[in-house]
């Protein structure tokens, strides 16, 4: 095990996952991705919310609290690693099971940790991404719509899509051609003085930096800020396209096939407001 990683299941130090596990047989359950500054995980209150809509959603016990404490305990231990910025993430399974789909009636969560370093300083800005359009769609199911399950597949093989292709990333829509995000990350447009940003009541995920994006950076600018449905076409006559996530806050896009973006002066507020006083 590395020396600056840690990993923890159910609050003990572990190298394996304890098997059977319907996180693994069935992708049942739930994970949040928090970024740690100096030992400190940030926007902590944003994931924890998002995390225990994701409990309700599944029909998990409530072992939000659980989590909680163990994520805090695993934060607190890189303070005594090298003071660098890392990434936590934190996966709640159903626990074990019987064989089949249906859930034991009784379930036991599991609670898996692994924080790792950053690969760079997490504050820097990023060179404008370019972008290709995925051919695998998103999904349709309401039901899982905004939580952060545990089934990425379709994320998985676009993300496989954009790196053969040699872009930074890939737009993602849903079954109906909407634009719905990129494969890790939050999708904004800039459009006539206003700020729009999918729709995410039939598929995607509600990102923590998305909800700042719109509950406090956009208002802070004095931007308009609207969800909608968006389709493809309608990033042509965008004046900026940038997307946001929790590891690197918003990254302007400098492409999209054939349009190009040259200015990022939104995102460019963005990102100092995400980084110039982090809690």
């Amino acid at each position: 095990m590395s020396l600056h990683a840690v990993f923890r299941v159910d609050g003990s130090p572990a190298t394996g996952l304890p098997l059977p596990d319907r996180g693994l047989e069935f992708g049942d359950g739930l994970f949040e991705t928090l970024l740690l500054k100096e030992g400190r995980p940030l926007h902590l209150d944003l994931h924890l919310q998002r995390l225990g809509a994701g409990l309700r959603a599944l029909h998990f016990p409530d072992c939000l609290a659980t989590a909680a404490a163990q994520l805090q305990s695993a934060a607190d231990e890189c303070l005594q690693l090298a003071p660098t910025w890392r990434a936590l993430r934190l996966t709640v399974t159903r626990g074990p099971g019987r064989r089949g789909y249906a859930p034991p009636l009784r379930p036991q969560p599991r609670i898996i940790i692994s924080v790792t370093p950053l690969e760079r300083e997490a504050s820097m800005a990023l060179a404008p991404a370019r972008l290709g359009v995925a051919t695998v769609r998103w999904p349709l199911q309401p039901l899982l719509a905004g939580i952060k399950h545990l089934n990425r597949l379709e994320q998985v093989l676009a993300a496989r899509e954009a790196q053969l292709a040699g872009f930074d990333e890939a737009l993602m829509q849903d079954q109906d051609g909407h634009v719905i995000s990129v494969t890790a990350g939050n999708l904004f447009i800039v459009r006539d003085g206003q700020l729009l940003t999918p729709m995410l009541d039939r598929c995607g995920i509600a990102g923590t930096r998305r909800r700042l994006v719109l509950e406090q950076w956009a208002p802070a600018l004095g931007l308009p800020a609207a969800e909608c449905r968006i389709g493809l076409g309608e990033l042509d006559t965008a004046e900026e396209v940038f997307y946001c996530n929790s590891l690197l806050g918003p990254r302007p896009v400098a492409s999209l096939g054939d349009r190009r973006w040259q200015d990022h002066p939104v995102c460019a507020a963005m990102h100092d407001l995400c980084w110039s006083n982090p809690p």
